[in-house]
C-alpha cells in the first residue's frame, strides 16, 4: 500500500469488470445480401480525470444492431466494400450493404449514428447495447471530463481501441499514453466500429486490452465528385457546422480523397462558458492493382472547454441540482475567496471539506492522428498488411485554485495549470496465409511514446487591475508560471506479437486459437520537484517492464439448425503499467516519493485476467433475439482511493482483485416493415475481491459491489421508417450505483428518455438527399447523477466527486448533400 497526503487531490482511476449479451441480428457473410442481421456488440470504457480532480474509469456493453434503430438492418444508401475486418474471435467481412456479427464480435453501423444528433460522440451509440453504460454532464458527449463509458464492468482505459488501425491505447481524461475517439476523428466520417463483448483479438494492437475492444473506421472517398454541408442548432446557443468534400475518382487507377471540417460550440446549461471544439479530416485511397489498396488518414483537432463544476451528496441536498462555477463573475469570486462576501452553505458541506464556489475550471487540446495503411496481396493465398502511424496531443488542463494566492498580484486565488505532452509514432505489420481450411494471422506492433507531465501556477490579476485569465488560455497574461510543483519526463516502448489460427473445419463451424506476446518498458519520472510543495525530498522516477511472452486466446462461433448461432470466447489479457504523475491516479509513478516506487519497483505486477463469454442469438425476419453470459476474474489491479476534502485529499494505491458475473438479453421485433421494437435488460455482479488497508485503517472492501456501475440496465428503442420520415424514441433505465467503496453512500436509479424526427426531401434543385431532423435529449427533464468518481470516490461516506448530468436540450439540424 502507498498513502500520500498532498494539497492537490488525486486522479483516481477505478476499473470495473463486466461483460453483456449482444441481442442483435446474427448473420453470415454467404446470407448477408439476402436480408439476415447482425447481432449485438459489447464493450468497455474507461474514463480518468486530472489533478484537484481524479482520474475516471468507465466500463460497459454495448449491443447495436445494424440497421436505423437498434436492433433492426435497415439497406444503406448505397453500396459499401469495407473488405476484411480482423478482430475478436474471428474476422468480419461485408461486402454487402448490411452488417455482419459474429462470435463475440459486433458491428455497429453508421446507421446508428444518424439517429443521434450531429457531432454526438461515437462512444454514445454504444448506450444502446445491454452492458453498456455511457453518461456524460453535456447531451452530446464530447466534455471529457464529464463523460464515461463502462462495458460490462471494464472502464475505457481497460479496453483495446483503434481507428483505421492506429492504437489510440487509454481513452480517459488528460491520458499520457493514448487519445479518445472523438478527438481522432470526426464522428460523421466514422462509417462503423466493431466491438469485441468478449476479451477481444490478440491482433488488436493496444496497451490497455483487459476486456473487450473497440475499432473504429472511416468512411473511404466516394467515386463521384460531390459532398456534404449540415448546420446545427440547439439549446443554450449550441450550434454546429459540418463540411465534406469528396474528389471523385481523379484517374484510371482510381485515386480519390476526401477532407472535411466540423466545428462546434456546446453551451452550458449551467454556468458560463463554452464547450468549443474544430476538426479536419483528410483521406487518400490509392488501389494497387485490382487486390491490393494504399490509405492515408490524418486528422486535427483543437478543443477550448468550460467543464461543468464537481458535486457532493451534501450539495446536491443543500444547495440544489445547479451549482456551477462563478465563471464569468470575477468579482464574486475574488470577494468570495477574499473573505468579503458570503454564499450559501451548509453544516454537511462545511464537514465533508466540499468547495462549491470556485471561478472557473476546463482544459485546452490540440491534437494530430495520421497513418498511412498498405493492404497488398502477395499471392493468392498470403496478404502482407502493413500500417505506419504518428499522433502527438499537447493539453493544459486547468481550475483556479484558492489554496494558492498570485505570487505577485496579490489576488487570493491563482490558474492551477496541469501541462501534458505525448508524441506515439509506431508501426503494425502482420502477413495473413490461407492453407485448406486454416487461415493464419501472425504479426507485430512497435510503438514509442515521448511524454510529459508538470504542474503550474500562473498568476490572476488584482480586482480591477485586468481581465482574468480564462481556462482555455492563454496563462502567462501576467507573467510566466510563478510555480511549478513537479515535472515529469517518461520513454515508453510497446513491442507485441501475435499469432492466430482461424480454421473451418466444417463450413458451418469456425475455431479461432492464437496468443500474444507484450513487452512494454517505461524509463523516467521526475525531473523537477518543488519539495515545498510535494513535501517529499525525491519524487519518483526509475524504469519498469510489463512482459508476458504467452497470453492465450480460444474462441469458436457454430451455426446450427436455420438462423441459429453458439459462440463462446475466452482469454487472459494484460494491461501495462499507466503512465501518470505524483497524485494523479492509480499508476507506480503516481505515488508520493521515491521510497514508495522503489518497494511498487519489486512488489508490484503487472494487471491481469481471464475473461470469458458464451452466447447465442436466433434470427429471422420477425424477430432477433440473444442471450449472453460472462464471467471476469481480474488481479494485480492497482487501485486508487481517496479520502480526505477536495483540497486537502489523501490518496491510496493498492493492489486488489475484482471478480464479475453477468448476463445480457435482448429482443427486437420487426412485425411490420419499417418498425422495429428493441429491447434489452443486463444484470452484473462485480465485487471486490479483498479489503483495503490506508492509513486511517482497514476498508472492509471484500465482497463489497464496484462503485460507479449499475448492477441491472434495462433499455427500449421504438423506431419507425416510412418514405422520407424517420422517427425513434428511446429510455434507459439505469439502477443504485454505490458511490463509496464500502458501500455506504449510493446514488438512485434513474430514467433517461430521449426522441427525435427525421425527414429527407429527397432531391432539390442541386442539393441531394436534403433532410432537417429534430432531437430531443432527456425529454421528460431528469435529474440524475451521470459521471461518478472523477475525483476519486470515497473510501466511505460522501466526497466532491459527483456532476449532473444534462438537462432538456433540444437540437435541430440541416443538412444536404451536393
Amino acid at each position: 500500500m502507498v498513502t500520500s497526503r498532498r494539497k492537490l487531490p488525486l486522479r483516481c482511476a477505478l476499473s470495473f469488470s463486466a461483460l453483456t449479451m449482444p441481442a442483435l441480428l446474427a448473420s453470415d457473410p454467404a446470407k448477408a445480401a439476402s436480408g439476415e442481421v447482425s447481432a449485438p456488440v459489447s464493450t468497455q470504457v474507461h474514463h480518468t480525470p486530472r489533478g484537484k480532480r481524479p482520474v475516471r474509469t468507465v466500463s460497459g456493453a454495448s449491443h447495436t444492431p445494424a440497421g436505423r434503430s437498434a436492433g433492426m438492418a435497415t439497406p444503406a444508401a448505397r453500396h459499401r466494400d469495407h473488405g476484411p475486418v480482423q478482430g475478436g474471435s474471428e474476422a468480419l467481412e461485408v461486402s454487402s450493404h448490411r452488417s455482419v456479427s459474429r462470435g463475440a464480435d459486433n458491428v455497429v453501423s453508421k446507421a446508428v449514428m444518424e439517429q443521434f444528433t450531429p457531432g454526438t460522440s461515437v462512444l454514445k451509440a454504444a448506450d444502446r447495447l445491454p452492458g453498456v453504460s455511457f453518461s456524460s454532464t453535456d447531451p452530446l458527449g464530447i466534455d471529457l471530463w464529464g463523460a464515461s463509458i463502462y462495458v460490462r464492468g471494464f472502464f475505457m482505459d481497460q479496453l483495446g481501441v483503434t481507428l483505421d488501425g492506429i492504437p489510440l491505447n487509454d481513452q480517459t481524461y488528460e491520458s499520457n499514453n493514448g487519445l479518445n475517439i472523438i478527438q481522432a476523428a470526426i464522428s460523421d466520417d466514422i462509417d462503423r466500429s466493431i466491438i469485441s463483448e468478449g476479451p477481444g483479438g490478440v491482433n488488436v494492437p493496444s496497451t490497455s486490452t483487459l476486456g473487450g475492444t473497440m475499432q473504429f473506421e472511416t468512411a473511404d472517398p466516394k467515386d463521384k465528385l460531390g459532398g456534404k454541408v449540415s448546420q446545427g442548432f440547439g439549446s443554450y446557443s449550441s450550434f454546429r457546422t459540418y463540411a465534406r468534400l469528396d474528389s471523385g475518382k481523379l484517374n484510371s487507377t482510381g485515386t480519390k480523397f476526401m477532407t472535411a471540417y466540423s466545428r462546434s460550440d456546446e453551451g452550458m446549461w449551467a454556468g458560463g462558458g463554452s464547450q468549443f471544439q474544430q476538426q479536419v479530416d483528410a483521406k487518400l485511397v490509392q488501389p494497387i492493382g485490382h487486390e491490393s489498396v494504399m490509405k492515408a488518414f490524418f486528422n486535427w483537432s483543437d478543443l477550448a472547454e468550460w467543464n461543468y463544476w464537481d458535486t457532493s451528496l451534501a450539495m446536491l441536498k443543500g444547495l440544489g441540482w445547479r451549482t456551477p462555477h462563478l465563471y464569468p463573475n470575477y468579482g464574486k469570486a475574488y470577494n468570495y475567496v477574499a473573505g468579503n462576501i458570503s454564499l450559501p452553505t451548509t453544516d454537511a458541506i462545511e464537514a465533508n471539506g466540499d468547495e462549491p464556489y470556485l471561478y472557473d475550471g476546463g482544459q485546452q487540446e490540440t491534437n494530430y492522428t495520421g497513418g498511412l495503411n498498405f493492404d497488398l496481396a502477395l499471392t493468392e493465398r498470403l496478404r502482407w498488411r502493413t500500417n505506419l502511424y504518428g499522433t502527438s496531443q499537447t493539453g493544459y488542463y486547468t481550475y483556479s485554485d484558492t489554496s494558492t494566492p498570485s505570487a505577485d498580484t496579490e489576488a487570493p486565488f491563482s490558474q492551477e495549470v496541469w501541462q501534458n505532452r505525448q508524441e506515439r509514432y509506431g508501426f503494425t505489420t502482420s502477413f495473413l496465409y490461407k492453407i485448406a481450411n486454416h487461415s493464419l494471422d501472425a504479426g507485430v506492433w512497435y510503438e514509442n511514446n515521448n511524454q510529459e507531465a508538470g504542474l503550474f501556477w500562473y498568476n490572476e490579476p488584482t480586482l480591477g487591475e485586468g481581465a482574468p485569465l480564462k481556462t482555455v488560455g492563454p496563462y502567462n497574461t501576467y507573467g510566466k508560471a510563478f510555480q511549478q510543483g513537479y515535472g515529469f519526463n517518461w520513454r515508453t516502448n510497446n513491442f507485441a506479437f501475435h499469432l492466430q489460427d482461424t480454421w473451418r473445419p466444417v463450413e458451418n463451424l469456425r475455431v479461432t486459437a492464437g496468443f500474444k506476446s507484450v513487452l512494454a518498458t517505461t524509463a523516467g519520472g521526475a525531473s523537477y520537484n518543488n519539495s515545498d510543495y510535494t513535501g517529499v525530498d525525491a519524487l519518483p522516477n526509475g524504469s519498469m517492464t510489463a512482459s508476458s511472452a504467452f497470453l492465450p486466446h480460444v474462441g469458436a462461433s457454430y451455426r446450427f439448425l436455420k438462423n441459429h448461432e453458439f459462440y463462446f470466447d475466452l482469454a487472459e489479457n494484460m494491461r501495462t503499467y499507466q503512465v501518470l504523475p505524483n497524485g494523479v491516479g492509480n499508476s507506480p509513478w503516481s505515488v508520493q516519493d521515491q521510497d514508495a516506487f522503489k518497494k511498487l519497483q519489486h512488489g508490484v505486477s503487472p494487471e491481469k485476467d481471464w475473461v470469458y463469454a458464451v452466447g447465442y442469438r436466433y434470427t429471422d425476419k420477425l424477430i432477433q433475439a440473444s442471450l449472453a453470459g460472462y464471467h471476469a476474474d481480474a488481479r494485480n489491479r492497482l487501485q486508487a482511493a481517496t479520502e480526505g476534502t477536495i483540497l486537502a485529499p489523501v490518496s491510496t494505491v493498492v493492489p486488489t482483485t475484482v471478480h464479475t458475473n453477468g448476463v445480457d438479453a435482448a429482443v427486437t421485433l420487426t412485425p411490420i416493415k419499417g418498425l422495429a421494437i428493441y429491447n434489452s435488460v443486463s444484470y452484473n455482479h462485480s465485487t471486490y475481491g479483498g479489503n483495503i488497508t490506508t492509513s486511517d485503517g482497514i476498508y472492509y472492501t471484500k465482497g463489497k459491489k464496484i462503485v460507479n456501475f449499475p448492477q441491472f440496465m434495462y433499455k427500449a428503442n421504438l423506431s419507425y421508417r416510412w418514405k422520407g420520415l424517420e422517427t425513434h424514441f428511446d429510455v434507459h433505465y439505469y439502477s443504485k450505483r454505490y458511490y463509496s467503496y464500502v458501500n455506504d453512500t449510493s446514488v438512485p436509479g434513474y430514467w433517461l428518455a430521449s426522441t427525435g424526427a427525421r425527414y429527407n426531401f429527397g432531391k432539390v434543385g442541386f442539393a441531394k438527399n436534403l433532410s432537417v431532423d429534430f432531437n430531443v435529449y432527456n425529454l421528460f427533464n431528469s435529474k440524475y447523477i451521470s459521471m461518478m468518481g472523477q475525483n476519486g470516490n470515497p473510501m466511505s461516506g460522501d466526497y466532491q466527486s459527483l456532476e449532473r448530468g444534462a438537462v432538456r436540450e433540444f437540437f435541430g439540424t440541416v443538412s444536404a448533400e451536393f
